[in-house]
C-alpha cells in the first residue's frame, strides 16, 4: 500500500516541477488579486477602520493559491483516462482507494507548494505574519489542500471531458472562493450570504489561516480545524468510492 501511494505521490510532484509554465502561470491569478485588491482597496479599507488590508487579504490569497491548484488537479485524471495511463494504473494489484489516496496526496502536496510560494510573494507585498504560529498555519494549509484535491478527484471521476470539467470547476470554484471571506470580513453580511459562507468549507480554511497568521479568527481555531478535518475525511471517502467506479 505504501509503495503505490508513494509512487503516485512522486509522479504528481514530477509532473509539477517539470512544467515551468504551469508553476509560473498558477501564481499569476493570486498575484493579480494580491496586488490589485491589496493596493487598490487598501486605502478604502483603512479609512473604514479595518486597518491594513494586505494583512487581512494575504491569508485569503494564500488559500486561493491552494484551492485552485488542488481542485484543478482532477484534470489529470481525465487526461490519464484519455491517454491510457489510468488503465495501466488500475490493473495494478492494489485497491483503487490506495491509487486515489496516492494521487490525492500528490495533488495536495503540489497545492501546498503553491500556497507556500504565494505566502512568500505576500511577504514581498508587505504582509507581516505571526512567526510563532506558522506551524499551525501549515496544518490548516495541508487540510485545505487535501480537502479540495479530494473534491477535484471526486468530480473528475465521474466526468470524461476536460471542457466539461473546467466548466463545472469554474461554476464551483469561483463561488467557493468569493464566498469564503477571503476578500471581505464575514461580520455583518446579509443572512443569505452569511448562510452560504458558513456552509462553505473554505471559509473555515481562510479563517484558520487568518487566525494563525494574524491572530484574527471569526469561528475559532478549534472549530475551523474540526470542520476542515471532518469535510476532508468525508470527501476522501466519497472520492475513493467514485474513483473505484471508474470504467476505462
Amino acid at each position: 500500500m505504501v509503495s503505490i501511494i508513494y509512487i503516485l505521490w512522486l509522479r504528481q510532484l514530477k509532473r509539477y516541477f517539470r512544467s515551468r509554465a504551469r508553476m509560473i502561470g498558477s501564481i499569476g491569478q493570486p498575484l493579480l488579486f494580491l496586488v490589485a485588491l491589496g493596493f487598490g482597496f487598501g486605502p478604502i479599507y483603512q479609512k473604514a477602520g479595518g486597518g491594513d488590508y494586505i494583512q487581512f487579504l494575504a491569508p485569503g490569497i494564500i488559500s486561493m493559491g491552494i484551492l485552485f491548484t488542488a481542485i484543478f488537479s482532477g484534470i489529470e485524471i481525465i487526461w490519464d483516462k484519455q491517454f491510457g495511463f489510468l488503465k495501466e494504473t488500475l490493473v495494478a494489484p492494489v485497491s483503487r482507494f490506495q491509487i486515489m489516496a496516492g494521487r490525492t496526496l500528490g495533488g495536495a502536496t503540489v497545492a501546498l507548494f503553491q500556497g507556500i510560494i504565494v505566502f512568500f510573494i505576500s511577504l514581498g507585498a508587505g504582509f507581516h505574519p505571526t512567526l510563532a504560529t506558522l506551524p499551525l498555519a501549515l496544518v490548516f494549509a495541508i487540510l485545505i489542500a487535501i480537502l479540495f484535491t479530494a473534491l477535484g478527484t471526486a468530480i473528475a471521476s465521474i466526468l470524461d471531458d476536460m471542457q466539461g470539467f473546467q466548466l463545472i470547476m469554474n461554476f464551483i470554484v469561483m463561488p467557493i472562493f468569493f464566498l469564503s471571506g477571503s476578500l471581505f470580513p464575514l461580520q455583518g453580511l446579509p443572512k443569505a450570504v452569511e448562510l452560504v459562507a458558513y456552509m462553505n468549507p473554505l471559509s473555515y480554511g481562510v479563517d484558520g489561516l487568518r487566525g494563525t497568521l494574524i491572530a484574527s479568527s471569526h469561528f475559532g481555531l478549534l472549530h475551523d480545524f474540526a470542520v476542515l478535518s471532518a469535510v476532508a475525511l468525508a470527501l476522501m471517502g466519497i472520492g475513493g468510492y467514485l474513483f473505484s467506479k471508474i470504467e476505462v
